[in-house]
């Protein structure tokens, strides 16, 4: 059945080496619908397992479709951006969307976030009609990607200045992430959605938390969407569920 709005374009790309990191990471990027057909630039987003974000292969439950979202937004006249969306490394998963060491497993989530914001930043800019600045570049994930876009705002606020935070593993390395937000100076470009459902149970508890210290911070309601989601669990099912507010709160 054909779409009664206009589709953009889905290209899997080769997988890449990051130095450091021992995976291998193909990327799954997202046109907006009148990219081949404009000359536009476009805001940019940066997103972590980039294999559930729009097919079902990636997940038990399917997948985000995120273009699906990405196109409807679109039909309705509103900008949308490109969308990188990065595979994780299968085993290293974790070590990648960490900062903090998470029992065994090493802290590799600097390594990461230093190949985003350094080469493929750098590819992304040669090869796509893109907007620069924090004002126009998103950092998104959830669970392990969700602690790391949040992460990502705060350690690279010159690169990363809107956030998709969605069911953040705020508890890695005994809520590490709560005293480093604190101790950060508060990102001048910022808009950050942050959500979470009530039955993750600790992971709710912590996300409100996190929302309280924000607000702290200085995020307003224009800079900051709290989501509290009643019905809301861990899966890839919820997030896409949740993710079309999401996107008008980002890019209204």
């Amino acid at each position: 059945m054909s779409s009664p709005y206009p589709q953009g374009r889905l290209h899997r790309s080769r997988s890449f080496e990051i130095p450091g990191l021992s995976g291998r990471y193909p990327l799954t990027v997202y046109l907006p619908p009148d990219y081949d057909h404009s000359r536009k630039q476009y805001p940019i987003a940066y997103m972590f397992d980039g294999q559930n974000l729009f097919g079902d292969e990636g997940s038990f439950v399917g997948g985000w479709h995120l273009h699906e979202a990405l196109d409807k937004h679109a039909a309705k006249g509103h900008t949308v951006p490109i969308v990188i969306g990065i595979h994780h490394g299968g085993p290293t998963r974790v070590e990648e969307l960490t900062p903090w060491r998470m029992g065994r497993n090493a802290a590799k989530g600097d390594t990461f976030l230093n190949w985003v914001t350094g080469p493929l930043a750098k590819m992304a800019e040669e090869d796509l009609r893109i907007l620069k600045g924090p004002e126009h570049t998103m950092v998104g994930g959830a669970s392990l990607g969700g602690l790391m876009a949040l992460y990502a705002h705060f350690r690279h606020p010159e690169a990363f200045g809107r956030v998709l935070s969605m069911s953040p593993s705020l508890w890695i390395h005994n809520g590490q992430i709560f005293r480093f937000v604190h101790a950060q100076p508060t990102p001048w470009t910022r808009r950050l959605y942050l959500d979470a459902g009530e039955r993750e149970r600790g992971t709710f508890q912590q996300a409100q938390e996190m929302a309280r210290l924000l607000g702290r911070k200085g995020y307003a309601e224009a800079d900051l969407m709290w989501r509290p989601d009643a019905k809301g669990s861990h899966n890839e099912r919820n997030w896409r569920r949740r993710l079309p507010k999401a996107i008008r709160f980002l890019y209204d």
